[in-house]
């Protein structure tokens, strides 16, 4: 038997309340969890979670780390108990699912302390995250070799730097994470080198683009060595030797940022269809290809609003939007999700670095005929004290004459800007529509010609 009252959001089978279990205590599990109890009192929400910590700010790690006064935990939102006490969710930490039978609907894992558990469900949402890449090397797991994802990552390379004789840094990669702790390090006093196998910086960036970023890491001095693929790491007992073909390098500390993938392994084993790059495929009501087990967050795929196509692009928003729908839809309220722009910005620096959408290649890829532009203007108003040149290079389509991406780069002005054109992408706008949009102006925050303006104007005599 199956009732569902609107009016109060109650929702029985089998004459007892739903049982909602969620795998995952981060941004899309403690968003759904939340969310759920607050459509549906009665619901019983069981989160698992492996780890001890749940929703807190992962992104803000790097700065944390940088000032050696912040404890670590000021960057936790919620504590368990809060979510407990006050939401009434059945939250256990240090529970780490290992298996799910979908036929039988119940989860199975193993506590921190080894003790056995299983739960069973009426609904599921697998809210797993990703993990990060790792090469598979000699040394890899020496202690001195760290990465950054969760909490407990944060504070054991916070620790280890707070002992004092850190002096010397290697980062295996060059993307978000790795450029964002390349001055946490230097803020504590470290001298970084990066090291990446591939032999172009930021290969997703537009080359003029990229070039300004480069320059402002040599400026700020950190060493950088595309091109070289490590072999092994090896510890003397005073530091690490990381060796690679043609040459080699020595370190306190490797943080090892190659990327992350999605944590996907539970829900294949299980039966359940995995999309690009392994992660779980969804439909727009994040329902995966169970009807009682949902997906969402980090180890889930989503559309991407420019080309209507699956894609991974593991983003915070995105997350929490997509706990809040899975609740919506477990509690009876049908909510279905567009999909994501990619927009993305963060900090190198003096710098602010900016994307939403589609880069070249990229559009390519996806079957359009791309035309692109790069501009360079100014933050602010001529005359104006204090602006600075600001970087664009802007896509669109030359049969559609539709926006499909942009990069900026600058040293402000950049990280709210972008948001105008992630507005337009979800909206499907015509490069000639954005140019005749009324951006605000006033010479403290930008020309009379919004530099965004000026790109589209300058785009529209190529298409």
């Amino acid at each position: 038997m199956f009732i569902l009252t609107f009016e109060r959001q109650i929702i029985i089978i089998n004459g007892e309340a739903m049982k909602f279990v969620i795998i995952g205590g981060d941004a899309a599990g403690m968003s759904a969890a939340s969310r759920a109890k607050r459509r549906n009192p009665d619901i019983e929400v069981i989160v698992l979670e492996q780890t001890h910590d749940v929703s807190y700010s992962a992104c803000g790690m790097p700065y944390n780390i940088a000032d050696p006064l912040r404890d670590m935990d000021l960057l936790v939102v919620r504590k368990p108990g809060v979510f407990i006490e006050k939401n009434k969710i059945n939250l256990l930490t240090g529970h780490r699912v290992t298996a799910i039978d979908p036929k039988a609907k119940t989860v199975m894992g193993n506590t921190h302390k080894g003790q056995f558990f299983t739960f069973d469900y009426d609904k599921l949402l697998i809210a797993t995250g990703a993990s990060p890449v790792l090469p598979e090397i000699p040394g890899i797991d020496l202690p001195e070799v760290m990465v950054l994802k969760n909490l407990d990552h944060g504070r054991q390379i916070k620790d280890y730097l707070g002992k004092g004789n850190v002096k010397k840094a290697l980062i295996i990669g060059m993307g978000y994470i790795a450029l964002e702790m390349c001055e946490a390090f230097e803020k504590r006093g470290v001298k970084v080198r990066m090291v990446k196998p591939g032999r172009v910086f930021l290969p997703w960036l537009s080359p003029d683009l990229a070039e300004v970023v480069q320059k402002e890491l040599i400026l700020n001095g950190i060493e950088l060595y595309p091109g070289h693929t490590i072999k092994r790491i090896e510890s003397t007992g005073s530091f690490l030797d990381i060796i690679c073909d043609d040459v080699s390098f020595q370190a306190d500390i490797v943080l090892v940022a190659m990327g992350v993938k999605p944590c996907s392994r539970i829900a294949g084993q299980c039966g359940i269809k995995l999309g690009i790059s392994n992660s779980i495929a969804v439909d727009r009501f994040l329902k995966t290809s169970d009807k009682n087990i949902y997906a969402a967050g980090d180890c889930a795929d989503a559309y991407h609003v420019v080309t209507d196509k699956k894609c991974w692009i593991p983003l915070a928003l995105r997350a929490n939007r997509a706990g809040w729908a899975v609740a919506d839809n477990v509690s009876g309220r049908q909510t279905s999700l567009r999909g994501v722009a990619g927009t993305s910005v963060f900090k190198v620096f003096s710098l602010e670095v900016a994307r939403s959408g589609l880069n070249s290649k990229e559009a390519v890829d996806a079957g359009f005929d791309p035309v692109d532009n790069s501009v360079t203007t100014r933050s602010r108003a001529h005359g104006q004290p204090g602006s600075e040149p600001i970087h664009i290079n802007m896509t669109a389509d030359r049969k559609s004459g539709s926006i499909l991406g942009v990069q900026m780069v600058g040293k402000e002005g950049v990280a709210h800007r972008v948001n105008a054109v992630a507005v337009a992408l979800h909206n499907g706008m015509k490069l000639e529509e954005f140019s005749q949009t009324d951006l605000a102006y006033a010479p403290p925050f930008g020309p009379v010609w919004d530099p965004l303006l000026t790109a589209a104007n300058q785009l529209i005599k190529k298409l």
